[in-house]
This record gives structure tokens, sequence and C-alpha cells, in this order.
């Protein structure tokens, strides 16, 4: 991974940014992917957004499948390359079909085979675009995933907007020679 702040050593790094390094090495990630090569910058940031994020990757109510598809929904929203890279070849691993991983990548709203996928979706897709969900899409979410779930997912998505907008600002990328799924903007 490389991004555009500047590089921490073991010469340049305070006693509490090594410690979270350590930590983040020693958990379920084992790496500095994604974020975490700029949230070691800050180590008051960098302990409860891993905390969280752990939580949100790991922990949810919400199958595999469908918490993949909310951080493609999220990276898609922001063009976020990192996540993307990251994220869609878990996605796909998980279950999530091709065409609605394409279909997600170019913009365009997939024709989903399941309708919990496609309610995921439309839950981030109008969270994102619209700020609110309406009484209806509410209704659906409880009624098919449960009030806990749903809080749950809500935290996915903002959690993976978190790391998008961090992603982006610090321009975070891997270093691959694939290309970027996202243009960028000129």
């Amino acid at each position: 991974m490389k991004s555009r702040l500047s590089e921490l050593t073991p010469g340049t790094m305070s006693a509490e940014q090594q410690r979270v390094l350590d930590a983040i090495l020693s958990g379920p990630r084992g790496n500095l992917d994604g974020p975490f090569l700029a949230w070691v910058h800050s180590p008051g940031l960098a302990d409860p957004a891993q905390a969280l994020g752990a939580y949100c990757r790991y922990h949810t109510s919400m199958p595999l499948r469908l918490s993949e598809l909310a951080i493609l929904v999220t990276a898609a929203w922001w063009q976020s390359q990192a996540e993307w890279q990251i994220h869609e070849p878990i996605a796909r691993q998980s279950g999530i079909a091709d065409q609605v991983i394409a279909a997600l990548r170019l913009g365009n709203t997939p024709a989903f085979e399941r309708t919990d996928e496609q309610l995921v979706y439309q839950i981030g897709c109008t969270l994102y675009q619209t700020r609110r969900i309406d009484d209806a899409l509410y209704h659906r979410a409880v009624a098919e995933f449960g009030e806990p779930a749903l809080v749950e997912l809500v935290g996915i998505l903002g959690y993976y907007a978190l790391v998008a907008m961090t992603l982006n600002v610090f321009e975070v990328r891997r270093d691959t020679s694939t290309p970027l799924p996202f243009p960028e903007p000129g």
C-alpha cells in the first residue's frame, strides 16, 4: 500500500503510533491494508476506528455476502479505488454475482436474483442519495433483517464511508499494476 502521507518508520513513530501499529498487525487483519496506513498517524482515531471496523467486518449478524455487498455499494458511491480492490474479490467469494459486481463498478443498477441483496443495495443507495430511508423501506428492512441487523447494516455503511473518504483523501492505493476500478477525477 502507498499513500500521499509521510511514511512512518520505527525511528519516526511515536510510542502511541507504534502501539497502534502493533495492535493492528497482531489483530485479525494482520496488515495495514486500507485506511490503517493513514489512521496509524492518529492513534486516538485509529484505536476506536479499528475496533469498530473489526466489529463491522467480522462480528455483525449480517451474512458476509450482504456485508460485502454493502461495502461495494459504498466503494462504488465514493469511487474508492483501494476499498473496491480489497473487497471486490471477497464479495465475489462470498457469493455476490459477477454481473452485480460489474454493474456496481460501472454505476449501474444491478439486476439482483436475491431479494435480500436488492434490499441492501436499495438501503445503501437511498441512504447515500437522500440521507434517509422512508417508512416503507424501513419496515421492509426490519421485516427482512430485524432491528439489530438493520442497525449493524447502517453501521457497516457508515464505517465504510469513513474508510472510503480516508482512502480517497490520502490517495491510499494498492501497489499493483492492475488498472484502477474507477476513473480518477481530472
